[in-house]
C-alpha cells in the first residue's frame, strides 16, 4: 500500500514542476520591459524648437483637433523646447490657404522651416476621442499617435503613442449590476454635457510629449535635465 502511495506522490510532483515552471515563465514574460528606443537620430539632430501642426482627426468628434492641439505645447515647453505659439501657427497656415490638418501635414519640410524657423515639426493623429457606452460602463478615451521630424533634412527623430481613459481609476466593480447600469448612464450624460474628453486629451498629450518617461521624447536644451541625458 505504501508503495502505491509513494508512486502516486512522485507522479504528482513530476506533474506540478512543469506547471510551476510554465506559470513562472508566463509571469516573467509579461514583466519583460519594452525595448529601449533608439535615440541616435535625435541626439545627432539636437532639436531646440518645435512646431506643432494641427492634429489629424481620425474620429467622428469634430472637437478632437482643437481640444488636443490646445494642450500639446505645454508638455513640450515643460520638457525644455521653444514651441511656436499655436495661434501664430494657425493664422499663418490660414493666411496661406491651408484650411485642414491633413493639408498642413502635406506641406514640405523645407517650406515649414522657412515659414516658421523651427528645427522640428510634431505630427499628431487622434485615433480615439470621446465616450463609449458599454452597458455596465461608460468610458471616455483619448488615444494619440505622434512623430517628430527634423525639418532640416526630413529625418524621423521619434515616434510613439499614448492614451488616457476615465476608467483608469474606476471603482465600478462595487454596488451590484443595478448600480453599475445607473452609473454608466449617469457617466454618459455627464460626459455629453461637460465634455469629459478634453481633460483626457490633456493627460494623453502629457504622456505623449512629456519627456522623462520610458521611450518618450528627450529633454530639450531649456530643461535642467538636458545635461543629465547626454
Amino acid at each position: 500500500m505504501q508503495y502505491f502511495i509513494k508512486k502516486i506522490a512522485n507522479k504528482l510532483r513530476l506533474s506540478i514542476v512543469p506547471v510551476a515552471f510554465l506559470a513562472t515563465s508566463l509571469i516573467t514574460g509579461c514583466a519583460t520591459p519594452p525595448r529601449p528606443y533608439d535615440y541616435t537620430a535625435w541626439k545627432m539632430s539636437k532639436p531646440t524648437s518645435m512646431l506643432v501642426l494641427p492634429p489629424v482627426n481620425e474620429t467622428p468628434d469634430v472637437l478632437a483637433t482643437p481640444s488636443v492641439l490646445a494642450q500639446l505645447t505645454y508638455p513640450l515647453a515643460e520638457s525644455g523646447f521653444y514651441v511656436i505659439p499655436v495661434t501664430l501657427m494657425e493664422e499663418t497656415l490660414r493666411s496661406n490657404g491651408i484650411q485642414t490638418a491633413s493639408d498642413a501635414h502635406q506641406i514640405e519640410f523645407d517650406k515649414l522651416r522657412k515659414i516658421f524657423g523651427a528645427d522640428t515639426a510634431v505630427y499628431v493623429k487622434v485615433k480615439n476621442y470621446g465616450s463609449v457606452y458599454k452597458v455596465v460602463n461608460s468610458e471616455t478615451t483619448v488615444t494619440l499617435q505622434a512623430k517628430v521630424v527634423d525639418l532640416r533634412n526630413g529625418q524621423l527623430l521619434w515616434e510613439g503613442g499614448a492614451s488616457a481613459s476615465s476608467n483608469e481609476q474606476s471603482n465600478s466593480n462595487q454596488g451590484g449590476i443595478i448600480a453599475l447600469l445607473v452609473k454608466a448612464v449617469v457617466d454618459q450624460i455627464v460626459s455629453n454635457v461637460s465634455e469629459r474628453s478634453h481633460p483626457m486629451a490633456g493627460i494623453a498629450g502629457q504622456r505623449l510629449l512629456g519627456a522623462g518617461r520610458p521611450n518618450s521624447i528627450l529633454f530639450g536644451p531649456r530643461s535642467p535635465n538636458y545635461a543629465k541625458q547626454q
